[in-house]
């Protein structure tokens, strides 16, 4: 009886469960988190702290009595014991201010290289989170669904996902994907690569938050008709050990970006190599998708239209591919059994 009533009474959860951000979509509402997935707590007794952007505003500040740890790297679990404390804070967030006692099913996006292993770890932080039902799907099936792209059909789509922690490319046809290559690179990679860079070339050691900004900021993938700019940093002198101002250049940034921007474009051609000719010859027709964070890059599409000889589009709302396509199976069962992964 408990079970039935909780059909109707639960919130049922989509979440992409990111290595920058999670995103939580509530059937029937639309997205209700998108926080940075990042956790702080105290040192002595693991009690939390805070979770999303306020304990990402402590990320390199907090004291020794706090420790602020990101669960997830390279779109796995890292660490189980704050991966559940994250998901459970988040889905309770997303019930708001109703208290049910009943249980969601809940809809997680993974990255599609992910092992049996791993997709337990995740599993289990969902139910550990109040989940009742638990589904995997794999991160560009879900990307592809929330894009509007026609995988039910008996034609080749190719996706591409560069996420925070992942790049996953994939062929998809028939509500399945007929060749995926994962790439543990993405956003955080840019990141540390830009960090490397300024403290190789000016002897400044500066943190993940600043790294970031400046990739948003003068982060480029191919050289623009628009004029160089550039930008303010600060950091400790490795030299000196004082604080320290510095300027860096688009030109600089681009070059800091070349290793990993390549390392995708390269990850791509591996996929269409392995693609069955006739799922090749709809790709000519149909393009390249491209979601996730790291696919707002400047010129990354245009790149990666230069080296491919294809079509290349960016999906509406890139950010949010993975978790409105989890969302819409959350309406559609059917497609749900079909598409999840088995654990």
């Amino acid at each position: 009886m408990i079970d039935f009533l909780s059909r109707f009474f639960a919130r049922d959860l989509a979440v992409d469960l990111g290595t920058a951000n999670t995103l939580v979509f509530a059937r029937g509402e639309g997205i209700v988190v998108d926080e940075p997935s990042i956790v702080a707590v105290r040192a002595a007794d693991g009690s939390l702290v805070a979770v999303g952007a306020p304990a990402k505003a402590m990320l390199g500040r907090a004291p020794g009595s706090i420790s602020v740890v990101r669960p997830l790297k390279d779109g796995v679990i890292a660490d189980l014991g704050m991966a559940q404390t994250m998901l459970q804070a988040f889905i309770a967030r997303a019930h708001g201010r109703e208290k049910t006692r009943f249980r969601s099913r809940v809809v997680l996006g993974v990255p599609s290289g992910i092992t049996q292993v791993e997709c337990r770890a995740v599993r289990e932080s969902a139910l550990h989170g109040g989940a009742r039902e638990v589904y995997l799907v794999a991160e560009p099936v879900a990307a592809a669904v929330g894009a509007g792209m026609p995988i039910g059909d008996a034609g080749g789509n190719l996706m591409v996902c560069v996420g925070g922690g992942t790049t996953e490319v994939a062929v998809l046809s028939l509500s399945g994907i007929v060749h995926c290559e994962s790439l543990r690179i993405g956003g955080d990679e840019m990141d540390a690569s830009i960090t490397q860079y300024v403290r190789k070339h000016h002897n400044l050691l500066i943190g993940e938050r600043q790294a970031e900004a400046v990739k948003l900021t003068l982060g480029s993938a191919c050289p623009t008709d628009e004029e160089s700019h550039k930008m303010v940093v600060k950091g400790r002198d490795l030299v000196s050990g004082f604080p320290k101002t510095i300027t860096v250049t688009e030109e600089e940034v681009r070059e800091a970006l070349r290793e990993p921007v390549a390392q995708i474009i390269d990850t791509v051609r591996a996929c269409l190599e392995r693609t069955p000719p006739e799922l090749a010859a709809d790709i000519i027709e149909n393009g390249i998708m491209m979601s996730g964070g790291g696919a707002l890059l400047r010129g990354l599409d245009h790149l990666l239209r230069l080296e491919t000889n294809l079509p290349v589009v960016l999906a509406d709302a890139p950010l949010t591919c993975v978790v409105r396509g989890a969302g819409r199976m959350l309406e559609d069962l059917a497609l749900l059994k079909k598409v999840a992964i088995p654990t």
